[in-house]
């Protein structure tokens, strides 16, 4: 009688004969999760600063808002507190979304040199685990045919 081939010894030949490099798996891993903490700090300090520009506008306009709530003793005077209200609420707009301009493009400079800088290492680490691959399947095939 035929005897039956045993492919769990075989397949474990075969994954032998070629040798998975997990280093690069790792160093892959940390590249990402250093990227992420990098990108994560960028946006988190975008956040922070724009609470802050939020966070003083809000305060003015309410400043504002106070004086020009006060009782006036004649009557064209609630006609300039509310002209005064809003132009001075116009410029503040105005400077405060500079100030989320700012923010806004500081956050994709930031991103923009995170990126670069992890494609670069990227680039590198690729090219040195598909050098070691390269040479570990070679030897791994000389090795199986020199059986």
């Amino acid at each position: 009688m035929a005897k039956t081939q045993d492919l769990t010894a075989m397949f474990k030949d075969m994954m032998g004969a070629f040798p998975v490099d997990t280093a690069s798996m790792e160093d892959a891993f940390k590249s990402a999760t250093t990227l992420n903490e990098k990108l994560s700090g960028v946006a988190l300090t975008a956040a922070e600063k724009s609470t802050e520009v939020s966070n003083k506008w809000t305060k003015e306009t309410l400043a504002k808002l106070a004086d020009m709530s006060k009782a006036k003793a004649e009557p064209a005077d609630y006609a300039k507190a509310m002209t005064d209200f809003a132009s001075s609420t116009a410029e503040v707009a105005a400077e405060n979304m500079a100030a989320f301009a700012e923010i806004a493009k500081k956050v994709q400079m930031e991103t923009v040199e995170l990126m670069m800088a992890a494609g670069k290492d990227m680039s590198e680490e690729a090219q040195t685990a598909i050098k070691k691959a390269s040479t570990d399947a070679q030897a791994a095939v000389k090795k199986a045919t020199a059986k």
